[in-house]
């Protein structure tokens, strides 16, 4: 019989990082954006929303938590696309009832600036944890 975990066990520990930014992202929206469905009318007539600063605030420093989880762990590509899925498809979820279809456009952009900002994040981790370290990260939580 071989040493370690068995087959399901290993596709399971390479799927978990990739998985834990991608669900932790909608319960992260849910939280914090999930429930302002309503845009704000000001005396002049203008609109805004239905999001405040502060939500989008904890919505990115939440998802700071399995960004670090997962990079910390050697796995930046899953940390950037698991955190990017996970809100395109929350996003794409929430405001797809928009009739005008422009919903799309933000969307994409949320797509866009997802992968920028936790590939940034993913770089600026990596980095201090090599400086703090003296060089690369010990493996943790691998099989080998």
């Amino acid at each position: 019989m071989r040493k370690g975990a068995g087959k399901p066990t290993r596709i399971a520990l390479g799927v978990l990082p990739v998985l834990a930014p991608a669900v932790v992202a909608p319960l992260a929206w849910a939280g914090w954006l999930g429930w302002d469905q309503q845009r704000d009318v000001h005396a002049d007539g203008t609109t805004t929303g239905p999001y405040q600063v502060w939500q989008v605030i904890g919505l990115v420093l939440t998802q700071l938590a399995p960004v670090y989880w997962a990079t910390a762990r050697r796995h930046p590509l899953a940390a950037v696309l698991g955190t990017s899925a996970g809100l395109t498809a929350v996003a794409y979820h929430d405001w797809s009832d928009d009739a005008s279809g422009l919903f799309v456009i933000g969307v994409g952009l949320v797509t866009l600036g997802s992968l920028a900002a936790t590939a940034a994040a993913t770089a600026a981790i990596t980095f201090v944890r090599r400086a703090l370290t003296g060089g690369e990260p010990p493996r943790v939580g691998h099989l080998t």
